[in-house]
């Protein structure tokens, strides 16, 4: 028998009962903060430390990508500049691309000690360009962030040619590109390549989602597969699948009521009953960059606050 309250989980099995305090999580974390949660001597560190027990506390002070070049695609803002935030706060060398944000960018880039490179990402010509000022001016790629994405709502009857072709440029030949481009560095480096996908590519049951799903999909299924042809050479290649996180692409452009009803509606629908923050993104994406992560490939690691309107329980 389980009972869920607002703080307290309680399981009996046969006559035992286990109680245990609820994790008292924040809807938007800063890196360098501890958070205190889940069972004695655990703790969440979202200065980019995986969560941690206190026997590992002197791990603390390695920086664990010192020396590394990143280049994290649609850095500039939401969860792309939490991406590069944390990458440099554990001593990569971060090339932060952007789009039309230059200014943000930029303002971005100097403050991690980085480079501000523009490039649309579903264009392989400024791709190809985009890498090649990253490798003369920080050295060759070692972790790649195919974070660069876009979404149009459209129900099926509403199904728009050019804006699904322009998704699918952006989220899947993006990704596609700037792994190409950068490949030769990864090779040389024995790379990672985190891919940003999205929970709607497993099938959440949001109306409207279909199409993005489908370019999320293909992002997923790729990582699988870069993952199988890049093990060779040493590369890495994982997934972070986020759930509903407010960012500009989120929130933008709504009225304070508007954007409350969203965060509403979503938080309804996790189990924590809490909504995403980019930084929560990063932290998983730190992850996967890092060594601690040496075992893992061929992944889709799945940060959603625990959603419960999956579509089907099937693959």
């Amino acid at each position: 028998m389980s009972t869920l309250g607002p703080r307290f989980l309680t399981c009996t099995f046969g006559a035992a009962a286990q109680v245990a305090p609820a994790p008292v999580v924040p809807s938007s974390i800063a890196y360098g903060t501890t958070i205190q949660g889940g069972g004695p001597g655990s703790s969440y560190v979202s200065s980019g430390e995986a969560v941690r027990n206190p026997d590992r506390a002197a791990r603390s002070a390695i920086r664990r990508l010192e020396g590394r070049v990143a280049l994290v695609t649609g850095a500039s803002r939401g969860i792309g500049r939490a991406v590069a935030e944390a990458l440099a706060s554990e001593g990569a060398k971060v090339a932060v691309n952007y789009r039309g944000n230059r200014t943000e960018a930029e303002e971005l880039a100097s403050r991690i000690g980085g480079i501000a490179v523009g490039a649309d990402v579903s264009r392989r010509d400024e791709v190809r360009s985009m890498v090649r000022k990253v490798e003369s001016e920080l050295g060759p790629i070692s972790v790649l962030v195919n974070n660069a994405g876009i979404m149009e709502m459209m129900s099926v009857e509403e199904f728009d040619e050019a804006s699904f072709r322009r998704m699918m440029d952006v989220n899947l030949m993006g990704t596609i590109y700037t792994t190409l481009e950068a490949l030769e560095g990864l090779k040389s480096t024995h790379g990672v390549v985190v891919n940003v996908a999205s929970n709607a590519g497993i099938g959440t049951a949001i109306p409207g989602s279909t199409f993005y799903a489908v370019s999320k999909a293909a992002v997923m299924a790729l990582t699988r597969r870069l993952a199988f042809e890049l093990a060779p050479h040493g590369i890495r290649v994982n997934a972070v699948a986020p759930g509903w996180v407010e960012t500009d692409m989120t929130v933008g452009g709504r009225s304070p009521e508007d954007a409350e009803a969203v965060r509403s509606f979503f938080r309804s629908r996790s189990m924590l009953r809490m909504t995403g923050a980019p930084e929560h993104i990063a932290s998983a994406v730190l992850f996967l960059a890092s060594p601690e992560s040496a075992y893992m490939t061929g992944q889709v690691l799945v940060v959603d606050g625990g959603r419960i309107d999956y579509i089907t329980h099937g693959i």
